[in-house]
């Protein structure tokens, strides 16, 4: 399909500072292109025009009114990154905290995501190729839909762009904290493999990856195709690799403290020591370390553990990933081309959980039991080893998540006629299937396993109470290794199904010459869209129903429909000024009720100089309530509550109740319930951001950016205080008791015949807000140095100036930036490489920096405190050379973390801890090394 040009302009030096920045590696033959044509027509260079992320108009400045960073494939191989998520959590843009595969039994543990300038996950909108991505089946945290961006082939990338800030104008819901782009390769002259193998220098986590794509052509060049494959196999780590998770904290704040793998203990008397052998019959347990230990201060004192259980967890799953690509084009005529994309992803991941949450104990069942021969109350615990699983040990019982995506768009694009008028109208289908294994101990099993070797049979109910089981338990067999087929007879894995998907129809009208205004040509885009939208969670009826011991989950699904209208105008009013205009309507229908927001944003761009540009935003973003907060089912939980109610019973107002109220009122134990709504509304939030961009020399620029955020209506869980405390209000007469508001607070707290609390029922609702500042700074530079070859160097700096929270209305701002209780996010970060390249050699060295982040003891009481503080901040190199001894043929090594650096030292951690180090912000990996081979058939 031929490209029209008849609307290129002058690329001014800015751009062309931009655009040489953009391609590393390349900056002296573009530098000696950028002197010939200025030689040949100063200021006169013409450049296509193309879309950049941030605006549906195709035009010629890669820099307008909204910061774009990009990240090329050839900075991607340069910087040593391994995956679509090294990408992105090393940006600076990622301030934020995460949970990942080093949080043990978290929800999503198998998943791979970032936080935006502290923001939560799913506030960005995540794209491929300018299309939505599918969202994982399973809840972050157990509540929230995100992205996983695990699942993208990164040899198949051909660049990825980041929108910091409000973006929903264009993009729709989710768009708050930004968007990210990730662009795949369309076009290839012949085919290409890459083969890269690697391992951690402290063991574990060995990969291989291998990709291998070609394009081709027909003979009359009307179609077009690129194919591409990615594999890749990663062992895991274990934290019996590493120094600082394989035991527990030997230089923390108190003496390690053995793991309490056999343990008798009572309400009354604290530890009970009953094995007559002293722990002799488990001592080959947990390779040999299991052993006689002591907690002074508790009871006896003595029980039977491990200082080495921590070891027993993954710190990083094991993957098998293969992804598949393809992208083919078919020019119908010069007016129409035709065209498809698909991705389909297919992972394997296995991760373990970790001996703390392999165990089994009496209090599940039955609570405490009371054994006569003592006349005293007890629980039993028993943790389980890896001899008691057999062969392989915890690498035997891993849980292992298998999912299956595919991203399928297919359209048609062209011109109408002979006119200014560009359409493009496509269809997008994207599906994530999610099947999680995981390893559970089946509860009527296991617990019948113990009865029958230890407990005995029950002998009626306790003589004081008469609601405890009465055991006489043969505490020599509790006391004992077990065989692999018992710990088989009680174990196994239980299967949950999830889905998502999404259909979209969407048709896009564009016109860059609507009209000449003394700057240039307008341009207006119009797109429309119209889809579904389903989620579905089906766990395991054992997690419902109590059949898997000590575990529950959440479920949940539902559909919607949704359309949106999306309108765009750009403005060059004059040379030097240009604005941008940019609305977009949405709506939701789901359960018979429409859910819809409107959005919008200005843009200016002000260039008094060809080198420098002003730029300024204002719009508004939201976030329409997922398919999970309306739709996810009821879970419990425990919880403690104020009775004030029972408090004004006695005389104490509410101000009072938590000094002057009784316990048994004051700090009232309920069984809770939450689960989505039905009557959530949207997120909203105002963001604006001014900036400027200079370029004094055509391989310099210079970016500032200043970003603003005020977001409300954020969906929380309803405060079980807050309800307790209406409730008040509604049975004292301060409020109309017959008021709906009052009739659905007293709907939700249920009460005994005694008028005690016994369970309350908190939904989602929008209630919380936030607001943030932030800088953005980034830097582009390159020289050539003649013989010696060309340098370039590429930084980007985010600081966060104010980040306060608000959590429910009338609660005192949070000061997320200096309370290390709600967040340990750092202030600032920054990442820089500087490349070098001369001839058939190349190499590249990149920093990511850390600001200081708070300690252990300020993140659980805060600054006030003797220990409390901040530990240092933290940088870690990667480094990487690259040689082409042959056309086509380049081999690489790569060296991430070269210095092999840990996370800081913390010693406010106590001796109790396996893992003395904040994983939110920081790993135990270590030193990677990766020997990597690329060849291009047919170079020359």
């Amino acid at each position: 399909m031929s490209v029209r040009n008849k609307n290129a302009l002058k690329r001014s030096r800015l751009t062309a500072a931009l655009f040489t920045a953009l391609i590393p590696f390349a900056g002296a033959a573009i530098a000696q292109e950028s002197t010939q044509q200025q030689a040949d027509a100063p200021r006169a260079t013409e450049l296509d025009k193309v879309v950049v992320t941030g605006s549906l108009i195709p035009q010629t400045q890669l820099e307008t009114f909204t910061p774009v960073t990009v990240i090329t494939a050839e900075d991607i191989q340069a910087r040593g990154f391994n995956s679509v998520s090294d990408v992105l959590q090393q940006s600076s843009f990622s301030t934020g905290g995460v949970q990942g595969s080093q949080s043990s039994a978290s929800f999503t543990q198998g998943a791979e995501t970032l936080s935006m300038f502290g923001l939560p996950p799913g506030y960005v909108k995540y794209l491929i190729d300018g299309r939505p991505m599918a969202n994982y089946p399973a809840l972050y945290n157990g509540s929230d839909t995100f992205n996983n961006i695990s699942g993208i082939p990164i040899d198949l990338i051909d660049r990825i762009e980041i929108l910091p800030g409000g973006q929903s104008s264009l993009y729709g819901s989710d768009a708050i904290a930004g968007v990210i782009n990730v662009i795949l390769k369309k076009q290839m002259d012949g085919a290409a493999f890459s083969l890269r193998g690697g391992w951690y220098s402290e063991g574990g986590g060995d990969s291989v990856r291998f990709s291998l794509a070609d394009g081709f052509s027909s003979e009359d060049g009307r179609l077009n195709a690129l194919v591409g494959f990615q594999y890749e196999d990663r062992d895991p780590i274990w934290g019996y690799q590493r120094d600082l998770t394989k035991q527990y904290n030997t230089n923390g704040t108190s003496a390690p403290l053995a793991s309490r793998d056999y343990l008798v203990f009572s309400p009354f008397t604290s530890y009970a020591f009953l094995d007559p052998a002293n722990c002799a019959n488990v001592t080959g347990q947990f390779g040999g370390t299991e052993g006689l230990q002591t907690r002074p201060g508790f009871g006896d004192e003595n029980y039977c553990g491990s200082f080495y259980t921590p070891g027993y967890r993954t710190l990083r799953n094991s993957k098998e990933a293969t992804q598949v690509y393809g992208h083919v084009t078919f020019d119908v005529n010069d007016n129409l081309q035709l065209y498809a994309d698909a991705l389909y992803s297919r992972e394997h991941v296995k991760y373990h959980v970790g001996s703390n949450y392999t165990w089994w104990g009496t209090g599940v069942e039955w609570g405490y039991y009371y054994d006569p021969d003592y006349d005293n109350f007890f629980n039993l615990q028993r943790a389980f080893s890896p001899e008691d699983m057999g062969p392989g040990g915890f690498a035997s019982t891993m849980s292992k998540d298998s999912s299956t995506a595919y991203h399928l768009t297919f359209g048609a694009k062209g011109t109408f006629g002979a006119s200014a008028w560009d359409y493009d109208v496509g269809f997008t289908r994207t599906e994530y299937k999610l099947d999680e294994n995981g390893f559970v101990r089946w509860a009527d099993a296991i617990n019948q396993y113990f009865q029958d070797r230890v407990l005995g049979p029950q002998l009626g109910m306790d003589p004081y109470y008469g609601a405890y089981p009465v055991f006489q338990p043969d505490y020599a067999a509790f006391y004992q290794p077990m065989s692999p087929e018992d710990f088989k007879s009680f174990t196994g894995y239980a299967l949950s199904k999830s889905r998502t998907w999404d259909n979209m129809l969407r048709a896009q009208v564009t016109n860059g010459s609507l009209f000449t205004l003394p700057g240039g040509e307008a341009g207006l885009a119009v797109v429309v869209e119209a889809g579904t939208q389903s989620w579905d969670y089906n766990p395991d009826p054992g997690y419902l129903d109590g059949s898997v011991w000590g575990t529950t989950a959440v479920s949940g699904g539902g559909e919607r429909d949704r359309y949106a209208v999306t309108s765009e105008l750009r403005l060059p009013l004059w040379d030097m000024l240009t604005v941008s205009l940019s609305g977009r309507y949405d709506a939701f229908e789901a359960s018979g009720r429409t859910i819809d927001k409107p959005t919008y944003s200005v843009g200016l761009e002000f260039r008094p100089l060809e080198t420098l540009l002003f730029r300024g935003k204002y719009g508004t973003a939201f976030r329409a309530p997922t398919l999970s907060d309306l739709y996810q089912g009821v879970s419990g939980f425990y919880t403690f509550v104020v009775d004030y109610y029972g408090c004004s019973q006695l005389g104490i107002a509410p101000e009072d109740a938590a000094d002057l109220c009784p316990a048994a009122l004051s700090n009232r134990q309920v069984f809770g319930t939450q689960s989505g709504s039905l009557d959530l509304e949207p997120i909203n939030a105002d963001v604006w951001s001014v900036g400027t961009v200079w370029a004094p020399l055509d391989r310099l620029s210079l970016t500032l950016d200043y970003h603003n955020w005020d977001i409300r209506d954020e969906v929380t869980q309803q405060s079980a205080n807050g309800l307790t405390l209406q409730e008040y209000r509604c049975r004292t007469g301060l409020d109309d008791i017959n008021s709906p508001l009052c009739v659905n607070t007293l709907s939700q707290i249920t009460r005994n015949v005694n008028g005690a609390i016994t369970e309350i029922f908190t939904p989602k609702i929008n209630v919380s807000r936030q607001q943030l500042e932030a800088f953005t700074f980034g830097v582009n530079y390159g020289i050539d140095i003649g013989s010696f070859g060309d340098l370039s160097f590429r930084g980007n700096y985010t600081q966060k100036i104010s980040h306060e929270y608000q959590q429910y209305e009338g609660d005192d701002l949070i000061d997320l930036l200096n309370d290390p209780t709600w967040s340990t996010d750092p202030k600032r970060k920054a990442d820089l490489s500087a490349s070098w390249s001369k001839g058939n050699w190349s190499t590249t060295l990149y920093a990511n920096w850390i600001d200081k982040t708070p300690n252990y003891r300020a993140s659980v009481v805060g600054y006030d405190n003797p220990l409390s503080g901040k530990l240092g901040s933290f940088t870690l190199y990667n480094a990487s050379v690259s040689y082409s001894p042959l056309p086509g043929l380049d081999l690489s090594l790569l060296v991430n973390n070269v210095f092999n650096k840990m996370p800081p030292f913390d010693a406010t951690y106590p001796g109790s801890t396996g893992a003395p180090y904040n994983s939110s912000n920081f790993n135990v990996f270590g030193r990677a090394i990766y020997m990597e081979m690329k060849y291009a058939f047919g170079a020359k």
